[in-house]
């Protein structure tokens, strides 16, 4: 336990989820081969999980995106840093994020994807903020209802530290962790 943050979901919570989720999206897409579309860099443990957790001849691609505003509050606006590389015409595609919380920024990206005429276009999310949504969203797959906490590990970061945290930590102390970004590396490696 730290007083700068505490665990929200054990990586034994999060395994079980994201299998299920493999289940489900398996079963909805059965017989069709949809590609994962992951937002880099905080999806990227959260879709390789869930790609082998699909038993589906699934594809996968990324984008990058740069956010303006900081990393407590996102602005929504959004540059694409590197596109996807597929062509989705026609195509199932699941945007994969690993969080989802006012909706401006997926919003986006969706708009941006439907522009290229997909057969089909989903949102898969490991955390979902919906107390912070500002835009409808639809989000057909989702891991966990996240509290509206700054959450760190399996993937989502601070300053790019704490993506290899195990589990995922919501953090008490925002201030705490600004003022002393190393505050939690003695969690790397901790199961709770």
């Amino acid at each position: 336990m730290s007083d700068v943050a505490s665990i929200l979901y054990p990586p034994e919570d999060i395994q079980d989820r994201v299998g299920s989720l493999g289940e489900e999206i398996s079963n909805d897409y059965s017989g069709r081969a949809p590609i994962l579309v992951s937002v880099l860099k905080g999806s990227s443990l959260f879709v390789s999980d869930l790609l082998r957790a699909i038993s589906l001849p699934v594809r996968l691609d990324f984008m990058s995106i740069s956010s303006f505003g900081g990393a407590r509050e996102k602005s929504g606006r959004v540059r694409i840093v590197k596109d996807i590389d597929q062509d989705i015409g026609d195509q199932d595609v699941i945007l994969v994020e690993d969080i989802v919380d006012t909706g401006l920024t997926v919003s986006y990206l969706l708009a941006t994807l439907r522009s290229r005429s997909p057969r089909s276009l989903e949102v898969c999310t490991l955390l979902d903020k919906s107390a912070r949504r500002i835009v409808p969203l639809p989000v057909r797959y989702r891991g966990f209802e996240c509290p509206d906490r700054f959450v760190v590990g399996y993937g989502m970061d601070f300053a790019e530290r704490y993506r290899n945290l195990p589990g995922i930590w919501g953090v008490n102390d925002y201030e705490a962790l600004a003022a002393d970004p190393e505050a939690l590396v003695h969690l790397i490696n901790r199961t709770s």
